[in-house]
C-alpha cells in the first residue's frame, strides 16, 4: 500500500504571507516536451464543465484551466498564472498576471478575464454552484440581494489596474486569501471573452488556460477527451492526452482497471478491503482535506442534552469500522477539522472520539435516555450502506436505541431533505476542503451559509467571530492558533460526532506507474508517469 501524504504547516508559511512566495521556484520552460502518451480516467458524468458551475468534473477543471496558485504534496504554495499576489492589510489584494499565457483559442489571459468571470459566477441570477467561493468579495452581497433581481451586474471589489493587473477587495481581512485563489476553488478559473454571452454553449466545448484543450463538444454519456495545449506557459504535462470516461457505477470502473480497460479510478467504500489483494501496489491512498460527521437533527429537543450528542459519539467503534468497511485507509478524527489542514489540534475531541460503550450508556442514563426510536438517514446508491448499518448497531447495542439506518433514494433527494433542514434522525455529514487550512472546514460546517448548509445546523455567533479574528491574524502560527481556540468552543457545545479523516484512494492498471497528488487530495492527472512502454 502506498504511503499516505500529509501537508505540513510548511503550506500555512507560504501562504499566509501577504506577499506570498513562489516557494517551489520557477515553472517549467515553454517548449518542455511531454513524456507519456495517452491515459483514460473513470469518473462521473459531470453535466457542468464551466468551473464555476462544475460538482464532479474537478479532475477535469484541473486539466483544462490553470489556476492562479497552486498547492502541491510537499506543502509548497506556488505561482502559477499569478506572478505575485501581496497586500499591506490582507484586506485588499493586488494580482499581476505572468504575461504570455493564452487561453485555447489564442486569445490573452488579462486582469478583465477574471474579473469578467468572477463577476459572472458570482452574479445570482445565473445560478452558479460555486458562487459561494467569492462571498468574501465586497459587492457580492450586491449581486445576490436577499430578495428581487440586483441592480448591479459587477462587484465593486474588483478593479482592473492594467491589462496584467486587479485588485480584490474583501469584506474583511483575510490571510489565507493566497490559498483561496488555489486549484480546487474552481470559482476563481478564468473564462475567455465572450464566454458569459452564451454559457450554454460555452459548457458544451468550454476553453481554458490550462495544459490541455477539449477536442470535441460535451455530450452526456461520452468521454471527454483532452490533448494537451502547445503553447501552455506552465509546467509541461507527462501525458499527451486524457480521456475522462463517464460511469454510472463505480464498480465497473474498478472491474475495468482491474481489466486493463481503464487506467485510472477512485477507490469505491465496499472495495477498500479487497483492493491490496487485487491491485497490489497500486493503490494509491492520499491523506486528504475530508472530514466526516454524524449530522444530528438538534431541532429535535431529544439531541438537545449535549450529553446525549457526547453519549452517540462514544458508542461509536471507529477503529473497527475502518478496518472492516476502509481496510484501514481513514483514521478516526479526534478534532473537528482534517488532520491535514496545518494546526489542527489532535486529540482536542478527547474521550468523546474513543470507543467507551460502558461510559456512553452511563452519560445517556445521566442525560435522562432517549425517547423513540432513531433513524439514520445517508444518501443512497453511493455505497455508504455498510458504513451506517455499522453505526446504527453500535447506538441499538451500546445504548439500547432502536436504531435503524434508512438511505434516500438518490443523491438529490437526500441532498434537498437536508438543506430544508427535515432529516428524520441523524445524517450524513461531510466536506472535503478546497483548500488545506482549518478556516475552509470550520467556515463551510459552521457559519451560515458557509457552503454546506444544516450539514451540521448549528449555528454560533462566538464561532462566527472567532474565525473571523483567525482570519484577520496575518502571522502563519497565530493563525492556526485563533483556528484551534475556535474548536475550543465547538468542543463545549459539541454539536455533532466527528467520524473520519478522510484518504482518497485510487486504483491504478499495469500501465501506471506512479499517480502523484496535490494539497486537494485528488490525483494531479497532468503529472502521470506511464510505465515503460505503455
Amino acid at each position: 500500500m502506498r504511503p499516505t501524504l500529509r501537508i505540513t504547516a510548511g503550506v500555512i508559511a507560504a501562504a499566509l504571507t501577504l506577499t506570498a512566495c513562489s516557494g517551489g521556484g520557477e515553472t517549467a520552460s515553454t517548449d518542455a516536451p511531454t513524456t507519456g502518451g495517452a491515459i483514460s480516467v473513470g469518473v462521473t458524468d459531470p453535466g457542468q464543465l464551466i468551473p464555476g458551475r462544475q460538482t464532479v468534473a474537478y479532475d477535469f477543471a484541473m486539466a483544462v484551466w490553470a489556476p492562479l496558485t497552486y498547492i502541491d504534496d510537499e506543502s509548497t504554495l506556488t505561482y502559477v498564472q499569478a506572478e505575485q499576489i501581496e497586500s499591506d492589510d490582507a484586506t485588499t489584494w493586488t494580482i499581476t498576471l505572468k504575461d504570455g499565457w493564452t487561453f485555447h483559442d489564442g486569445t490573452p489571459v488579462t486582469a478583465q478575464s477574471y474579473v469578467d468571470a468572477w463577476n459572472t459566477v458570482a452574479y445570482g441570477p445565473n445560478a452558479f454552484e460555486n458562487s459561494g467561493q467569492l462571498a468574501n468579495v465586497v459587492g457580492y452581497a450586491d449581486l445576490n440581494p436577499a430578495e428581487g433581481e440586483p441592480e448591479t451586474t459587477e462587484m465593486s471589489g474588483l478593479t482592473v489596474v492594467d491589462d496584467l493587473t486587479f485588485t480584490v477587495e474583501l469584506v474583511g481581512p483575510d490571510s489565507q486569501f493566497p490559498m483561496q485563489v488555489s486549484q480546487a476553488q474552481t470559482a476563481m478559473f478564468p473564462m475567455p471573452e465572450g464566454a458569459a454571452d452564451d454559457l450554454e454553449a460555452y459548457n458544451t466545448h468550454p476553453v481554458g488556460n490550462g495544459a490541455f484543450a477539449l477536442t470535441e463538444d460535451y455530450a452526456e454519456g461520452e468521454p471527454l477527451v483532452v490533448t494537451a495545449y502547445e503553447d501552455y506557459q506552465g509546467e509541461a504535462p507527462t501525458v499527451s492526452e486524457i480521456s475522462f470516461v463517464p460511469y454510472t457505477d463505480t464498480a465497473t470502473a474498478y472491474t475495468d482497471v482491474l481489466a486493463g480497460n481503464l487506467d485510472i479510478a477512485s477507490l469505491p467504500a465496499d472495495k477498500m478491503t479487497q483492493a491490496a489483494t487485487d491491485f497490489g501496489d497500486r493503490v494509491y491512498s492520499f491523506e486528504a482535506p475530508g472530514i466526516s460527521f454524524l449530522g444530528l437533527p438538534l431541532q429535535d429537543e431529544r439531541y438537545q442534552d449535549v450529553r446525549v450528542r457526547q453519549a452517540l459519539s462514544m458508542a461509536i467503534d471507529r477503529e473497527t469500522i475502518n478496518d472492516v468497511i476502509y481496510g484501514g485507509l481513514y483514521t478516526p478524527a479526534t478534532a473537528w477539522t482534517p488532520a491535514i489542514e496545518p494546526g489542527t489540534p489532535e486529540g482536542i475531541c478527547g474521550e468523546y472520539c474513543e470507543y467507551d460503550p460502558d461510559a456512553a450508556k452511563a452519560l445517556l442514563d445521566e442525560a435522562g435516555g432517549f425517547d423513540g426510536d432513531m433513524e439514520i438517514y445517508y444518501p443512497g446508491g453511493v455505497g455508504l450502506d455498510e458504513l451506517y448499518k455499522a453505526i446504527a448497531n453500535n447506538i441499538r447495542q451500546n445504548l439500547g436505541i432502536e436504531a435503524v439506518a434508512t438511505p434516500s433514494t438518490d443523491w438529490a433527494e437526500f441532498y434537498e431533505t437536508r438543506l430544508a433542514g427535515e432529516a428524520p434522525g441523524p445524517f450524513f455529514s461531510r466536506w472535503g476542503a478546497l483548500y488545506p487550512s482549518q478556516q475552509n472546514t470550520l467556515r463551510v460546517f459552521f457559519v451560515e451559509n458557509g457552503g454546506c448548509t444544516n450539514c451540521i445546523p448549528w449555528y454560533d455567533p462566538e464561532v462566527a467571530d472567532l474565525i473571523a479574528e483567525a482570519d484577520a491574524t496575518v502571522d502563519a502560527d497565530g493563525a492556526a492558533e485563533g483556528y484551534a481556540k475556535v474548536q475550543e468552543r465547538i468542543q463545549e457545545e459539541f454539536p455533532a460526532p466527528p467520524l473520519f479523516w478522510e484518504a482518497y484512494s485510487y486504483v491504478v492498471s499495469e500501465r501506471v506507474a506512479e499517480l502523484k497528488t496535490s494539497a486537494a487530495g485528488n490525483p494531479d492527472f497532468a503529472q502521470t508517469v506511464l510505465a515503460e512502454g505503455a
